[in-house]
């Protein structure tokens, strides 16, 4: 019989004859069923403790693990052909790269693989405490600088931390829309998803940009999303922002690519990262709810970071202004 661990899919957890009945038990006593895990099926269990934003804690995983492994701690490490992150030494030896976002999610797993592969990083993030505890848990390799990308100020503070060579820039950090159809949509929701999506990317970018030209190379990712290659995966503002972060991808990379900078952008699909839009349009999501259904398994944060580390690094060397879907093939459908 498979041994079930933390790192065990939910999917494995839920066919296994004695891990399904006790995750399903434990899905009861909290007044849902096994539905509400169609979407993560494919993540390892332990996934669901950061999804849960404290509903789920660390201790109830591991107290599942060890009932249904009769109260013995299994090998965590043991090879059971899920996807694991693998570090390559070395990748970011000698590199600066600057990373937004960095205090959770995507930015954070995307600043936390470039330290571990020996990158200098400037974490930025509006969100202070959670800065000072990556930079706690990686050390040196990152340098933590708490700011607001809408403000030119806080931009200014970000090059300076970064230095005269800035090897890498990968724009991450994002918000959300509330699913609003134009009609529906706010001024105030407009111009805040366009400040940080669209606006912060210009800014940060267009500060870097003179560094990478000075060396003659450089590396800059964007995240924009599945939002950008379709019209039916959240409201107008976030999907006219993502449509606009291709169009700087794409015109940046085309001007700069005869001087070595290399401008891609990757585009989610479903990510486990506990962003969740807030107050949303009933109308929104009647004309979307059927199309989003349809997202493959969502990834991890890690996932992601593994995507765009790709792209960031010398691996990418012959790639300039693509959009790379990872999106687990949502985009095909």
């Amino acid at each position: 019989m498979t041994v079930l661990t933390s790192n065990s899919s939910v999917g494995d957890w839920l066919a296994h004859p004695e891990g399904g009945p006790a995750l399903r038990e434990l899905l009861a006593h909290g007044g849902f069923d096994e539905s509400v895990l169609a979407p993560v099926r494919g993540l390892p269990l332990q996934q669901l403790a950061a999804m849960s934003q404290g509903r789920m804690p660390q201790s109830v995983i591991d107290e599942l693990v060890l009932r249904v492994n009769d109260g013995v701690a299994p090998d965590e490490d043991a090879d059971d052909g899920s996807w694991r992150e693998k570090i390559t030494p070395g990748r970011f030896d000698g590199r600066t790269v600057i990373v937004t976002g960095a205090a959770s999610g995507i930015g954070r797993a995307t600043a936390s693989r470039v330290a571990r592969e020996g990158g200098r990083v400037i974490a930025v993030d509006i969100t202070a405490e959670k800065l000072t505890e990556l930079a706690a848990e990686l050390g040196e390799a990152i340098v933590a600088v708490p700011a607001d990308i809408t403000n030119p100020a806080d931009i200014e503070r970000v090059v300076a931390a970064a230095g005269p060579r800035i090897d890498g820039l990968a724009n991450i950090a994002g918000v959300l829309d509330d699913f609003t159809p134009i009609h529906e949509t706010s001024d105030k929701v407009w111009e805040r998803v366009f400040a940080v999506n669209v606006d912060g990317v210009f800014k940060l970018t267009r500060a870097v940009v003179p560094a990478m030209l000075a060396a003659k190379r450089g590396s800059i990712v964007n995240v924009a999303s599945e939002a950008a290659l379709r019209g039916n995966a959240a409201g107008v503002a976030y999907t006219a922002s993502k449509h606009a972060v291709l169009g700087i991808t794409r015109n940046t990379a085309f001007m700069y690519g005869p001087e070595g900078l290399r401008v891609n952008a990757v585009a989610p699909g479903g990510v486990a990262t506990g962003m969740v839009p807030q107050n949303q349009s009933d109308y929104g999501l009647a004309r979307t709810g059927a199309f989003l259904r349809l997202i493959p398994p969502v990834a991890t944060a890690e996932h992601l970071a593994a995507s765009i580390t790709f792209l960031l690094s010398d691996d990418a060397v012959n790639l300039n202004g693509v959009t790379l879907p990872s999106d687990g093939g949502w985009s095909i459908q």
